[in-house]
């Protein structure tokens, strides 16, 4: 059954941090919040799971509405960031609490956390206490311990954040392996973009506790509806640049780094400034200064692994592209640029996006 809010307020004093008109979360969907810091996205977890009382609206699984229900009412299974074990019990004896609480007989709660652990890889660290296990072994309890409750869905509050990049990237794997194999609705919070990118079906981008936009990765990326969304996500960001439209025979367009973009709807007043997006990945930096094309000087370079984020400075602007390692150049040194016009994101005064300007 799908999880839906609707009308959705929460608000402490006069601030709001949660305010969501309406969102359906599809049964068996991996549903990703992601936002800065203070966007609202916790505490919306808070109130899905009945740890916070919204200030108005519904939350319903299906036609059950939840919103009188007490968490352990709800068949909800929340993993914290900070893992929240117990440190006086096994790794069995902590996933074996949630069954222990609700009467299960011992030789049926042994059978599931045998199964769970059989599924997480924890067989041999059931009778190790929290201090004897690694970032990641703490991780696997905490969601064993989840698993099994057998929820009608899970909420995941940033719960890879305090593991380090190699261990990350390995939990995510994990995440997205285990969403497949148990087909249950995963609710996932984070301020981390690759994860929200790579382990969700969809995602919503939220900022001052309201949606900014909700849709599949690819869209959020290629098709971003604000500038703040197309600058959460992409590493380098994106450029984005104030540029003045220019009305005359041949139509309202804007221009930057030589290339014409026509805009055929939004403001057409000239000299009305406008935004335009540029993902570095579409910035073309060659070391041959070329004509016919836009020259810029070189101000800075930043050796990122298997790429350059090569930043130059063209008329009034700064624009970050990306090239491989042996064909960086130098600072100060000048250079051609060539973007992908077709491309090009183009957002009105306000940030909105402008979708017809091809």
């Amino acid at each position: 059954m799908d999880l839906v809010v609707e009308h959705l307020t929460k608000r402490f004093g006069e601030r709001v941090a949660v305010d969501i008109e309406s969102l359906s979360i599809r049964d068996g969907e991996f549903f990703t919040f992601v936002g800065p810091s203070g966007c609202g996205k916790s505490t919306l977890l808070n109130v899905i799971a009945g740890l916070e009382e919204p200030t108005g609206g519904t939350v319903r699984i299906g036609d059950r509405i939840l919103n009188p229900l007490p968490p352990h009412r709800r068949n909800v299974a929340f993993v914290f960031q900070s893992y929240a074990l117990y440190p006086h019990r096994t790794a069995f004896r902590n996933i074996a609490f949630p069954l222990e609480i609700a009467g299960v007989r011992r030789d049926e709660i042994r059978r599931r956390v045998d199964e769970v652990a059989a599924v997480l890889g924890l067989g041999r660290l059931l009778d190790k206490y929290p201090r004897q296990l690694s970032g990641g072994e703490r991780q696997r309890v905490a969601l064993g311990r989840a698993i099994v409750r057998k929820p009608d869905f899970f909420l995941f509050d940033e719960p890879l954040s305090n593991l380090d990049a190699p261990l990350r990237a390995e939990m995510r794997r994990e995440l997205k392996r285990l969403h497949a194999q148990l087909g249950r609705t995963f609710v996932y919070v984070t301020h981390d973009q690759e994860e929200a990118l790579s382990l969700s079906d969809r995602i919503a981008v939220m900022q001052d506790g309201r949606i900014e936009q909700c849709g599949p990765p690819e869209e959020i990326y290629a098709q971003p509806l604000t500038t703040f969304v197309a600058g959460f996500f992409g590493m380098p960001p994106i450029n984005l640049l104030s540029v003045p439209l220019v009305c005359d025979e041949e139509g309202t367009s804007a221009t930057v780094a030589e290339v014409r973009i026509p805009i055929r709807s939004g403001p057409v007043d000239s000299g009305h400034h406008i935004t335009l997006g540029v993902r570095p990945e579409d910035v073309s930096v060659e070391r041959e200064v070329v004509p016919g094309r836009a020259h810029a000087v070189v101000t800075a370079v930043e050796l990122h692994g298997g790429q350059c984020h090569v930043e130059c400075r063209v008329g009034e602007h700064s624009l970050v592209g990306l090239v491989p390692p042996g064909a960086a150049p130098t600072v100060g040194e000048r250079v051609s640029l060539r973007l992908a016009a077709a491309r090009v994101h183009v957002f009105d005064h306000a940030g909105r996006r402008i979708d017809d300007h091809r």
